[in-house]
């Protein structure tokens, strides 16, 4: 039975009810090379103590602290060797960064402090050794077992270092999700196609696969229906057979050709939301297919389209993923910005840092949703929430990166 629906969601609500559908798609194990930019979901451990010797820092020697300040040197001690004694007495190892600090020495002079005179060393005039300098000691950065990475990292090189220096040859991390990307509409024509007058070029689905596959969902297919309700059946029939999540753009408003949630509701899926209180955007679709698919209906203006995905499909899919970190954070507008009254604005922007370190967001807007022809001068877009009259410069806004 098809839940009762709330016209006019407010963003909130209906981010709300995108992310309780949200799931997950499972785990996969991959190599360690396969692994950057992919979502961790194992918990990895320190293998053992950090460093796991007594480590040198410093190319010099390493000597016993109270003798000299003339030193025999006894040999040089490497680093990716056993370490060597130290032999009592007046003597000194040279010694290399990263080596093994030698069993009997206790601190570390660098070699821009000595002065060499045949096999013996001295410290040059005037310099005085402290106690245990230049030696990283065993454990100080972490004990064995210690917690390294959590499960929602994305693996950055850092984390890539963490799992090889810990032994992961393979790592377990979430799965990618199928995702069918379809565009409606009888005025679309492939992109190296001649154009008409009456017709476009499919801008959107591109658009989408980008957004979605630079946060590195790149299982993608994309398609193209007409505005043919038997038509559109039959290929979102196929699609949904095929993929996890569908992504459609266009035919999800009120016009006598917008087949999509007809569609859809005859083939099984559940109507979620239809609608949300935004600007651009308004017509937004949300669904769940027999299967658990989940299935967002975009409106086809371009800019309608790219906030959307950005506000409600990537959330999703990084929540399904267990990505741990949101991607917004708070921006100033340097100018005043109108509001809607009644609904959300999204108003796409330019983002600047000044001298303190303050995230600037500079206006930039479309003359209409259908407009996109100088989006990509942008870096994404604020959200304003309803009201009268302007946000004034200096407030703050969550900023939405594209």
């Amino acid at each position: 039975m098809e839940r009762k629906l709330v016209e006019l969601l407010s963003v909130a609500q209906a981010v709300d009810l995108v992310l309780g559908y949200a799931g997950h798609f499972g785990t996969e194990q991959v190599s360690l090379a396969e692994a950057s930019g992919r979502i961790l979901q194992q918990t990895i451990c320190a293998e053992r103590a950090q460093p796991p010797y007594d480590r040198v820092m410093m190319d010099g020697i390493a000597y016993r602290y109270g003798t000299g300040p003339v030193l025999g040197c006894q040999g040089i001690q490497r680093a990716g060797v056993p370490g060597q004694a130290l032999p009592e007495g007046n003597a000194c190892l040279e010694v290399m960064t990263g080596a093994v600090l030698p069993p009997g020495a206790d601190t570390v002079v660098p070699v821009e402090r000595l002065v060499r005179d045949g096999k013996h060393i001295r410290f040059e005039d005037g310099y005085a050794p402290e106690k245990g300098q230049f030696i990283h000691r065993k454990g100080a950065d972490c004990v064995a077992g210690h917690e390294l990475l959590a499960p929602g990292l994305r693996l950055n090189g850092p984390a890539l270092a963490v799992l090889a220096g810990n032994g992961h040859a393979t790592v377990e991390v979430s799965s990618i999700p199928s995702i069918g990307i379809i565009a409606t509409g009888d005025e679309l024509v492939e992109v190296g196609a001649s154009v008409r007058d009456w017709e476009i070029r499919r801008s959107n689905e591109y658009a989408l696969t980008g957004a979605l596959a630079s946060r590195g969902f790149t299982r993608l297919e994309r398609s193209v229906v007409p505005d043919d309700l038997a038509e559109t059946m039959l290929a979102l029939e196929k699609q949904l057979a095929r993929h996890d999540v569908l992504v459609l753009s266009g035919g999800v408003s009120m016009g006598q050709f917008d087949h999509v949630p007809t569609a859809l509701m005859k083939l099984g899926v559940e109507r979620v939301f239809h609608k949300v209180a935004q600007r651009p955007g308004k017509p937004l679709w949300f669904g769940v297919g027999p299967e658990g698919q989940r299935v967002f209906g975009l409106p086809g203006n371009p800019v309608s389209a790219t906030c959307c995905a950005t506000r409600y499909v990537i959330p999703m899919l990084l929540a399904a993923q267990g990505v741990e970190r949101p991607e917004t954070y708070s921006v100033e507008l340097t100018v005043d910005a109108a509001r809607v009254a009644t609904l959300t604005r999204y108003l796409p922007v330019r983002v600047t840092h000044d001298g303190s370190g303050r995230a600037l967001a500079t206006p930039y807007p479309m003359p209409t949703s259908g407009d996109f022809s100088f989006l990509a001068a942008t870096d994404g877009f604020v959200e304003l929430a309803p009201g009268e009259g302007a946000a004034p410069a200096g407030s703050h806004a969550v900023f939405h990166g594209w």
